[in-house]
């Protein structure tokens, strides 16, 4: 090709019709030197680093799948069916040590949230739907327990049938008359006088005090047993030498751990002296159980909106009877938890071995079964008191002698239901510190007989614990397809509450 065929090719049109021709550009400019185009060499480079970049990436990822594929599969088969705060800690086990150190309880995913009721006020309603076509309306009794009151939970009908099937399974006593093995038990815990002295001195004088006495009486022996009651076996025993009402650690090295429970064998007892004077039996609410039972443990679900696993985990209901002249000094549902303590319900997650164990009652639900005639109300002593203290020369405990002293008392009522929670919130959504105003007894029966029942929800206050037990439980062959064994629940139920 000539010059001149170039410049022809460059030729163009212009508006005015004439042609009009226009010079080349090279594409690139020529360098002095050899003959190389440095366009041609850094478009060759950059497509080379963007080939060899695509085949790295493409072979990394194919690394990233084999071993996310491999190890995923794995975890996946272990825990299937374990809470997604356990799975988290089996992943982070599962890792070397040397990398991690073990799990704490801070590291949890807590994928539960415990929802709790909002009283508002004393005298607060609440309409509640709990079964198809009826309302109910729930009215707030206290803040301090935060209790509520749900009349009508309770058909006639479905009072009847749990009082039948209550006599039919059969009653037992409540308590015993005189509990015995304690010096056992002593003995097996290898405590020495000393160390009984400094556990029963409360506020650590250096002397034991009747209240001591008495407090230690009630919850170890089940013996309501008055200041005049103790006076009278000091003097039986010759315990107090200088009659001062007092017992020092020499005059408590005299005794045996088990002086007070052969004395009142020997004395004997009688039923207003227990600290609780019933009858009671449990009543299974699982698969097979009596349809009435199963709905009311469906009812109490929706009415606390806890999670169906912790309900279907938590204990039987139970069912009391109790006589005329029957009766239960105040006391609480549940104890403190301390470390040394454990929860009855998940002792076996607890992976250590105490001897101190606990009730961890959440939640108490009350029915009651009947109208009583006379008395059995269900007493308060402290509730929405601004302080814990007692009234002097008054123990609200005894709800034989001071019922009528007490700040609240719930008539029983056929058919209502109570219900309160016996520990606050610990402010992330579990399970808090134990509410020592949800303290409450039962007066005395004085005409006819009172039948209730209880239905508690079992909840540890440590989550670690809880979902443990909750993974143990879900292991078990018969249960192992149950899909409300699990700890999440993706489902949101909507609010079943609103206010009137």
């Amino acid at each position: 090709m000539t010059d001149n065929q170039e410049t022809a090719e460059a030729e163009d049109v212009t508006p005015s019709g004439r042609s009009s021709t226009l010079p080349l550009r090279p594409p690139c400019e020529r360098l002095p030197g050899p003959k190389t185009s440095v366009c041609s060499r850094s478009y060759f480079v950059v497509v080379m680093v963007f080939f060899h970049v695509y085949i790295i990436n493409v072979i990394a990822l194919l690394f990233y799948v084999h071993y996310s594929s491999s190890s995923g599969q794995e975890d996946a088969s272990r825990s299937l069916d374990a809470p997604s705060g356990v799975h988290h800690q089996q992943q982070q086990q599962q890792r070397p040590e040397s990398r991690r150190p073990p799990p704490s309880k801070l590291e949890f995913m807590r994928d539960v949230s415990l929802t709790r009721m909002e009283g508002i006020r004393v005298g607060h309603v609440q309409k509640v739907s709990l079964v198809p076509g009826k309302v109910h309306e729930m009215r707030t009794l206290s803040l301090k327990p935060l209790l509520f009151e749900i009349p009508g939970f309770l058909s006639d009908d479905e009072c009847r049938v749990v009082m039948q099937l209550a006599q039919l399974k059969g009653l037992m006593e409540s308590q015993l008359m005189v509990q015995e093995g304690q010096e056992e038990l002593a003995k097996e815990l290898n405590l020495s006088p000393e160390e009984i002295f400094n556990l029963l001195d409360i506020n650590q004088d250096g002397q034991l005090q009747l209240q001591e006495i008495l407090t230690h009486s009630r919850v170890r022996d089940g013996i309501w047993l008055t200041p005049e009651n103790l006076r009278e076996i000091y003097a039986g025993l010759k315990a107090d030498k200088d009659d001062n009402g007092l017992l020092s650690l020499e005059e408590f090295r005299l005794l045996s751990n088990d002086a007070f429970q052969r004395f009142l064998l020997q004395r004997g007892v009688k039923r207003s002296q227990l600290v609780r004077n019933s009858r009671h039996t449990w009543l299974y609410q699982g698969k097979g159980a009596h349809r009435v039972l199963q709905e009311i443990k469906e009812r109490v679900t929706r009415l606390t909106r806890m999670p169906p696993t912790l309900v279907d985990l938590s204990e039987p209901l139970q069912v009391v009877r109790y006589e005329e002249g029957g009766h239960y000094h105040a006391h609480h549902d549940s104890g403190p938890v301390y470390p040394e303590t454990a929860c009855s319900h998940t002792r076996l997650a607890a992976n250590t071995s105490t001897p101190f164990e606990t009730s961890c009652r959440y939640i108490t639900v009350l029915f009651y079964l009947n109208s009583v005639d006379g008395g059995g109300e269900t007493a308060f002593p402290v509730a929405d008191n601004r302080t814990y203290d007692e009234v002097d020369d008054v123990d609200l405990m005894d709800t034989r002698r001071n019922c009528d002293k007490s700040n609240l008392r719930v008539r029983p009522t056929k058919g209502t239901a109570v219900f309160w929670y016996n520990y606050l919130s610990d402010g992330r959504g579990w399970v808090g510190v134990q509410d020592e105003y949800a303290l409450h007894g039962g007066c005395v029966v004085t005409r006819g007989t009172k039948w209730i029942a209880n239905k508690w929800i079992n909840v540890d206050p440590d989550y670690q614990r809880q979902a443990r037990y909750q993974q143990l439980v879900s292991q078990l062959p018969e249960e192992e397809n149950d899909e409300d064994l699990t700890m999440n629940s993706d489902v949101q139920k909507p609010s079943i509450h609103q206010d009137l």
